[in-house]
């Protein structure tokens, strides 16, 4: 069901602090910042040949990121994203056999301005999963 990792996300106190140690002591091509706020979050995307790190701050004391580094002051990792062909079918599949999506189930339009959705870490061992519906012939060769 799943296909190659999208990216992983690390939520971080300051951003341009973090994107700037990506890009300067990693040499890491590092995008600009985009606000979110139907996730009340803001994100940078480091680009890799491989897969992305997305950088999160939150936009205001009431993100889950505000949230998340109320109980880890350093940041840390967030959650992964993995791409799926069909975010529809993936959510039934899931239902089915038990795994809950977060929110109310209804996948909302991402950084990459494509859908996803939340699936709770507590039915993936601890990790907040994030999947992205990327057709086939979008993603890279």
């Amino acid at each position: 069901m799943i296909g190659r990792l999208n990216h992983v996300a690390i939520a971080v106190p300051d951003l341009a602090a973090a994107a700037s140690r990506y890009r300067d002591l990693l040499g890491a091509e590092v995008g600009p910042p985009m606000a979110l706020p139907e996730h009340g979050v803001t994100v940078v995307f480091v680009l890799l040949a491989n897969t992305k790190i997305e950088l999160l701050h939150p936009l205001s004391a009431d993100s889950p990121i505000a949230k998340f580094l109320a109980a880890n002051p350093a940041g840390g990792m967030h959650h992964i994203c993995f791409d799926v062909p069909d975010i529809l079918t993936a959510a039934e599949v899931l239902r089915g056999q038990g795994a809950r999506i977060l929110g109310d189930g209804t996948p909302k339009i991402g950084a990459h301005g494509l859908p996803v959705l939340f699936l709770h870490p507590k039915d993936f061992d601890g990790t907040l999963i994030e999947l992205e519906e990327v057709k086939p012939e979008m993603e890279p060769a």
